[in-house]
C-alpha cells in the first residue's frame, strides 16, 4: 500500500479520493492548495504518490509538480484535471509527472491510475529532438512505442504501438496518418523536413494514440486509429514541437 498525498482546491474531491484510497488501504493526507502542500511534502521523502489537481487558485498544479520535482526528483506524481488537453499532458510528462487523470473518474480508475503510476517502467520516458516516446502515460495506460514497426508509402505513415492497460493486460494499436494529413501538416509549416525525421512522424502517431485514449478512457482489442484531419489539438502539438 501507499502513502498518499492527494492535492485539491475542491473538499467534496479530497473527500472522495481519500475515501476511495484509504478503503483500499493506502494512507492518505490531503491538501486544499499548492503552498499547503508543499509544506507538507517538504523533501518529499514520505509520501509515495502525490495526486494532483491542475486548476487550483494561486499556485496551479503545473508549478506545484515542478517545485516538488525540483526538490525530490524521484517524485511520483499523477495530474488530474477537468479542463485540460493532451497538450497537458505533454507539458505535464516534460515536467515529470507519471500520469494525467481526466475528471469525472471513477474510484477503480483513480486506484487503476495509482498503482500503474507506481510501477518502475512509470519513470523510464525518453526523449528526442524534445519529443517524448517510450513511457506515455494517460488515464492509467502506458503508450509503448515499438521500434522498427514504422511504415511509409504514398498513403501516408504507419506505426505500431503497444498498449498496457491499468490491470497489465496489452493490446496492440496500429495508428495510421493519411497522406492528406501528411501535406496539411507540411503546408501549416511551410516545411518538407521535420526534426528527427521519422521520429517526427512517429510522435504525431503517438499523439492521435494518446488523444484517443485521453477522450475515451478505453481501447479495442483489434485497435486500429487513423489521423486524417490537422485538427486544433495536432496543430498545437506540431507547433510545440517545432518551436521546442
Amino acid at each position: 500500500m501507499y502513502r498518499v498525498l492527494v492535492v485539491d482546491d475542491e473538499n467534496n474531491i479530497r473527500r472522495l479520493v481519500k475515501l476511495a484510497l484509504e478503503h483500499v488501504g493506502h494512507e492518505v493526507t490531503v491538501a486544499g492548495d499548492g503552498p499547503t502542500a508543499l509544506e507538507l511534502f517538504g523533501q518529499g521523502r514520505q509520501y509515495d504518490i502525490i495526486v494532483l489537481d491542475q486548476r487550483m487558485p494561486g499556485m496551479e498544479g503545473l508549478e506545484v509538480l515542478r517545485e516538488m520535482r525540483r526538490r525530490q526528483q524521484s517524485a511520483c506524481v499523477v495530474m488530474v484535471t477537468a479542463y485540460g488537453t493532451i497538450d497537458l499532458a505533454v507539458e505535464a510528462m516534460k515536467a515529470g509527472a507519471r500520469d494525467l487523470l481526466r475528471k469525472p473518474f471513477t474510484a477503480e480508475r483513480l486506484r487503476d491510475t495509482i498503482n500503474a503510476a507506481a510501477r518502475p517502467w512509470a519513470n523510464s520516458a525518453s526523449t528526442n529532438s524534445g519529443l517524448i516516446f517510450g513511457s506515455t502515460t494517460i488515464n492509467g495506460f502506458r503508450i509503448e512505442f515499438t521500434a522498427g514497426t514504422l511504415k511509409h508509402n504514398a498513403d501516408g505513415y504507419s506505426q505500431v504501438f503497444t498498449v498496457q492497460l491499468p490491470d497489465e493486460t496489452r493490446v496492440n494499436c496500429t495508428v495510421s496518418l493519411t497522406a492528406v494529413l501528411v501535406e496539411l501538416v507540411k503546408v501549416h509549416t511551410d516545411r518538407e523536413t521535420f526534426p528527427g525525421a521519422d521520429r517526427f512522424w512517429q510522435a504525431l502517431c503517438e499523439e492521435v494514440l494518446a488523444n484517443y485514449l485521453w477522450q475515451n478512457g478505453a481501447i479495442d482489442d483489434d485497435c486500429q486509429l487513423v489521423g486524417g484531419d490537422l485538427n486544433p489539438g495536432l496543430r498545437r502539438f506540431v507547433d510545440t514541437v517545432l518551436s521546442g
